[in-house]
């Protein structure tokens, strides 16, 4: 049965900077893998309709799997919903990711939904990956650097 995880947080940075991390390549290959992988992203048309694709290397053992998807909905500085399906034939169907964004005193609140998780990624390895991403994501938004 396939699993969901849905994670929240609070982060003190702009909707709008989050927002952008979620869809600039060098930025989402910064903070989306956990600790110990390499993102490469191969393609990224950031608008609805458009389609991603990307892959996370162990650096341990070299090892590597590619995912992709297609953005179904991108509501500037508030939402964003893609799918997300591996290359890996063992890891059947299609994930849902869901991200909506939403100011507060101190910053925005996150809230992320993945749904549709494959029966072979035990949903709590997925929450803890997402954990050690969004702690990464904080650190990249939270600062504001002047230039």
């Amino acid at each position: 049965m396939p699993g969901t995880v849905t994670l929240h947080r609070v982060i003190a940075a702009r909707p709008e900077k989050i927002y952008r991390a979620f869809l600039e390549p060098d930025a989402i290959a910064s903070w989306l893998p956990p600790y110990g992988f390499l993102c490469s992203v191969h393609e990224l048309d950031a608008r609805e309709g458009g389609n991603h694709r990307m892959s996370f290397r162990n650096f341990t053992s070299g090892k590597s799997h590619a995912f992709g998807g297609t953005y179904l909905q991108l509501v500037p500085n508030e939402k964003l919903v893609y799918t997300d399906r591996f290359d890996d034939p063992s890891l059947p169907g299609e994930m849902t990711v869901t991200v909506t964004l939403k100011t507060v005193s101190v910053g925005t609140e996150l809230h992320i939904e993945q749904a549709s998780i494959p029966d072979l990624i035990p949903v709590e390895a997925c929450y803890l990956g997402w954990q050690e991403s969004l702690r990464k994501l904080a650190k990249l938004v939270e600062p504001d650097i002047k230039d």
